[in-house]
């Protein structure tokens, strides 16, 4: 008798211990919505010029002409990395970063 007493009181103080959180918030969640960022002109207009120059049909140009193109493309992908939407991050910061975290 003794001993199932000694588990029962062990039981409700596990349960004191540990409150069940369920009920604990008297206001109701809020939920935010996220904002939709709207793209700049400049950025759209670049990602227009390049969607332009993907549905090219560029078998029929010249090779001074294909390499303008790829020149072109290539600067306005800089422009876009410089312009800072985004965020880069290269693959050995990211593998030493997994490592720290590991290793912590």
């Amino acid at each position: 008798m003794r001993k199932q007493l000694l588990c029962l009181s062990f039981v409700a103080l596990t349960f004191l211990m540990f409150p069940n959180t369920t009920m604990a918030s008297e206001k109701a969640p809020i939920h935010k919505t996220p904002e939709k960022t709207e793209i700049p002109v400049e950025v759209r207009t670049m990602l227009n010029r390049l969607d332009e120059i993907k549905d090219m049909d560029k078998s029929e140009l010249t090779r001074v002409e294909r390499k303008e193109l790829r020149t072109e493309v290539r600067t306005i992908k800089r422009e876009m990395r410089a312009s800072g939407n985004g965020l880069y991050i290269s693959t050995g910061a990211i593998i030493i970063i997994l490592l720290l975290i590991i290793i912590l």
